[in-house]
């Protein structure tokens, strides 16, 4: 029904915690009611910025920084509520009725929003982290020929993952699913000059949209058979043990996380997010921290109850797992032989990403989303860091950089900051998130995991020495030695340093919020939800586990200065670590882009291209142009037969005819009185003389 609201309480949870949502009252539901402002004033900013952007003295920055900062802070509002009284609210506005389905009830299309802990923590994130990502841009922007289209594509960008955070149905969401996507094929493609630049962007998209065909595919037979499109009547559904719904339940459940995979860019659909490092710094930054790769998890995250549920999309979680499992290996294994600092980060999203989808698969729905909420804070630091360092040496290239820590402090400090996080760390924020999932992947294969869930712990505790290994290799190349590129390297102006310092004091705060056994405000904020789920919660930090961890980050650190923290004559020699068979197979990407090349690219560019052009040039031109040329002989004739020689000719005999009459009539008519008169005269007679004849 439009308008509807939907209230839940939350079933308590293994381990102990439980967390009721409430119907809001008061200021808190005042703010829930207009949270659909939320998704609104971001795409409100877009269109602003393209009729005015250009007139504003700052050329439409201000508008999409004022639009970001009214996110952040009523993100932080309702976050704050919501830790101090938990609560859900979903509200639903009937836009049309789209049809009736076979059971006689109506498949109605709606457009609302939801405000729980999940949709809350990502308003939050998205509004903090692009404020601070606007805020940087002005300054990295500075310049630029397309400067006014930049901050209304990014505006898009923002709103468009904001229509999908606050989508209480899988219609809405895919609406948002899709801007997010025409945004990123615009911000990866802005210098679209290069070829290279535009050649990413389209790999991006199509990428995307094979994957978005699983989607497409979930939502509509979900919604055919439930008959509705809203999450809540989906997750009743299930509730309920829907019949219908569990026959097809594995395929919706696989259809969705292929959707996830691609947005998340899990294994194979990986290969679009390192060549989408060709757009501008700052759209990487918040592309890899709060939009785009991130909702592939949200999606997995609102879906969390349909996974849980044996009968439906249980059946997937150890497909889930093994996925997130190659991904944060094989995708951090890739980072190591990267010269380019912004593809070492994109490789390392892949397997940050990689570790969220396999704490999804393994039951773990707070630690998952834990590590999506801290891992925005550090790589958004981590890509505005490299991007400065970029702006200042002019080389994304790190056989162009070292000894960069005198000349750019404030960017040292703050990339090792956000270095340290991602490496897990302790304190700092991925120590804590990071710590979490591996918990849980232990208690998983001690409930029912088995040997896939150990066999995954492991590859996770060896992604670890990996993302250490390559961040001190990143750290060491860049900021330590001799410089060897070309400019004169400086420090970043204050409009790009303040950001760097506002993301390093959230990288190394963050994770206080959620430190089991002591402090576990995150978990309470995210239990918060419209639809109940249960899931097992840390009681306590695993010191045992924790001090592994901590060991074999602090092991690759350790292995990584040792082997390029020494000083050479060039940076290659620097970087000259090889394992033989293993490093040319990462060279060559474990050859997954040259098999998506042969087996995809080159026959659609090669005999489908040639047969496509055939095509067109033969059948479909060839049958347009027979149909002009039958149609130009038809006006041959209709024009030389009907129209000249039939109508054309009547119409001018008659007015041939016209003509000598006139000729004729005009003798008559000379203007002489006299003459009229006597005509009278004798036509009366003749009148006179035919009455006494005839009459």
């Amino acid at each position: 029904m439009p308008g509807m609201y939907a209230f839940a309480a939350l079933s308590t949870a293994e381990g102990g915690h439980a967390a009721a949502a409430a119907e809001p009252s008061g200021f808190l539901a005042l703010l829930a009611q207009g949270a659909w402002l939320i998704p609104v004033v971001p795409l409100l900013a877009m269109g602003l910025i393209v009729l005015f952007g250009k007139r504003l003295p700052f050329k439409g920055w201000e508008v999409a920084e004022a639009a970001l900062a009214f996110v952040a802070l009523y993100g932080t509002a309702l976050l704050v509520g919501n830790w101090v009284a938990p609560f859900a609210f979903e509200r639903h506005v009937e836009i049309a009725r789209i049809g009736v389905l076979p059971g006689g009830a109506d498949l109605v299309l709606e457009w609302g929003w939801v405000v729980d802990g999940l949709s809350i923590m990502m308003y939050a994130v998205v509004g903090i982290v692009g404020f601070f990502v606007f805020t940087y841009s002005k300054g990295y922007m500075k310049g630029d020929v397309r400067f006014t289209w930049f901050f209304a594509a990014f505006s898009l960008f923002a709103g468009g993952m904001l229509v999908l955070v606050s989508s209480p149905n899988t219609i809405q969401l895919i609406v948002g699913w899709e801007l997010v996507g025409v945004a990123s094929y615009l911000l990866i493609g802005h210098w679209w000059e290069d070829h290279a630049n535009n050649a990413a962007a389209i790999k991006a998209f199509l990428v995307n949209k094979v994957a978005d065909v699983g989607l497409f595919l979930g939502v509509i037979i979900s919604g055919l058979v439930v008959g509705s499109f809203r999450f809540t009547d989906l997750f009743a559904a299930v509730a309920a043990g829907d019949s219908a719904l569990a026959d097809v339940g594995v395929w919706v459940g696989l259809a969705v996380f292929i959707g996830a995979m691609g947005k998340s860019a899990q294994w194979p659909f990986h290969v679009w997010l390192p060549d989408a490092m060709a757009g501008p710094t700052p759209v990487s930054s918040l592309m890899h921290a709060a939009t785009m790769v991130t909702a592939g998890v949200y999606l997995l995250g609102r879906m969390f109850p349909f996974y849980q549920a044996e009968g439906f999309g249980a059946g997937l979680k150890p497909l889930i797992l093994v996925i997130g499992a190659l991904t944060l290996f094989l995708g951090g294994l890739l980072a190591l032989v990267q010269d380019d600092i912004k593809k070492v980060l994109a490789y390392s999203t892949v397997s940050q990403l990689g570790y969220m989808t396999a704490a999804m698969g393994a039951g773990a729905y707070t630690a998952g989303l834990f590590h999506l909420f801290t891992h925005a804070f550090f790589k958004g630091l981590l890509f505005l860091a490299a991007g400065s360092v970029i702006h200042a040496v002019h080389s994304n290239n790190m056989s162009d950089m070292g000894g960069l820590r005198r000349a750019m402090p404030k960017t040292f400090w703050t990339f090792l900051i956000g270095s340290l996080a991602l490496a897990g760390i302790v304190p700092l924020s991925g120590f804590w998130s990071k710590d979490e999932i591996l918990a849980s992947l232990q208690y998983d294969s001690q409930h029912g995991g088995g040997g896939l869930a150990t066999f995954v712990l492991v590859l996770a505790l060896a992604g670890a020495f990996v993302t250490a290994f390559y961040m001190a290799r990143a750290v060491n190349l860049t900021f330590f030695g001799r410089y060897q590129g070309e400019a004169h390297p400086h420090e970043s102006p204050r409009v790009m340093t303040y950001p760097l310092i506002g993301l390093a004091a959230l990288a190394a705060v963050g994770g206080l919020v959620n430190m089991p056994g002591w402090f576990t405000a995150f978990t309470s904020w995210l239990a918060a939800r419209a639809h109940p789920i249960v899931e097992h919660h840390p009681g306590g930090l695993n010191w045992g586990l924790a001090a592994i961890g901590t060991l074999v980050a602090l092991a690759g650190i350790a292995a990584g200065t040792a082997l390029f923290g020494r000083d050479r004559a060039t940076q290659k020699e620097r970087d000259r670590f090889r394992i033989p068979l293993l490093y040319p197979l990462l060279e060559r990407k474990y050859f997954v882009d040259d098999l998506y090349d042969y087996a995809l690219v080159r026959p659609i560019r090669g005999p489908l291209a040639r047969a496509a052009n055939w095509s067109n040039d033969v059948i479909i031109d060839g049958a347009v142009n027979a149909f002009g040329a039958t149609a130009r002989r038809l006006a041959a004739v209709v024009y030389g037969g009907l129209d000249q020689r039939g109508i054309d000719l009547g119409i001018n005999a008659a007015a041939a005819a016209t003509g000598e009459a006139g000729g004729a009539l005009r003798r008559v008519q000379t203007g002489k009185v006299q003459q009229y008169a006597a005509a009278l005269f004798l036509g009366a007679v003749l009148l006179v003389v035919g009455f006494l004849i005839f009459g």
